[in-house]
């Protein structure tokens, strides 16, 4: 187990050193501290089974709108909002996502984003998942990212990376991965936060489904390209 926990660290370690830090979630400067956080919340909703530059898209026209605020977002009628977020494909089946988890936000915490995420982590975590269209990826997405609290995201890219680097079989589920790193790693907001960014990176940019491991920093642990 030591072991595990000392690659996961190494494996960090060279991600940052070839990357850097990734300073995510992206999020408008435009945007009120506390819309930001929502912004963060909408953005996890809308990059289901699409792109983030797709996302932006749709982000931007929310915010052009006036919409990228709990009021607003509660008050637009469904094919508005489908039409606004058109760009983040599947935009009907997500405007109704983003209209399940508005009306949560304003029954768990009269309206305000910030005392909807402002609770303890467990608790937080159950209320997502309650809501219709919000599953675990997207649940600690808006966990880590806009409440700040310390939970582990695993996406497609961190189950490839840690696949071909035998860290877990091919069959597991996403709470046995997530479990992984949440037992190897240390538990702050900021580490795990830059954690799954790196492995995004390393993703994006040579983890592909036909892995590219010439120059990827993770090259030098143990790994089957073909895993």
């Amino acid at each position: 187990m030591a072991d595990v926990g000392k690659t996961l660290l190494a494996m960090y370690e060279a991600m940052r050193a070839h990357f850097g830090p990734q300073h995510w979630w992206p999020s408008s400067p435009l945007l009120a501290p506390h819309d930001r956080k929502l912004e963060v919340c909408v953005g996890a909703i809308l990059t289901q089974n699409t792109n983030w530059k797709n996302v932006e898209k749709a982000l931007v026209r929310l915010i052009e709108a006036g919409c990228m605020n709990v009021a607003a977002l509660d008050a637009a009628d469904g094919a508005h909002l489908a039409e606004l977020i058109r760009p983040a494909g599947y935009f009907n089946v997500k405007s109704r996502r983003l209209k399940n988890f508005i009306a949560r936000v304003r029954q768990v915490s009269d309206g305000g984003i910030d005392g909807f995420l402002d609770r303890p982590l467990g608790a937080l975590r159950e209320d997502l998942l309650a809501v219709r269209g919000i599953g675990p990826e997207t649940a600690d997405s808006i966990i880590l990212y806009a409440a700040g609290k310390c939970t582990f995201v695993v996406d497609a890219y961190t189950r490839r990376v840690v696949r071909r680097h035998g860290l877990i079989d091919a069959g597991a589920d996403y709470e046995t991965v997530k479990a992984l790193f949440e037992s190897h790693v240390p538990p702050r907001a900021e580490l795990c936060n830059d954690y799954h960014a790196q492995l995004v990176a390393v993703g994006k940019t040579y983890c592909h489904p036909t892995a590219r491991c010439a120059g990827c920093p993770l090259a030098r642990f143990p790994h089957r390209a073909e895993a």
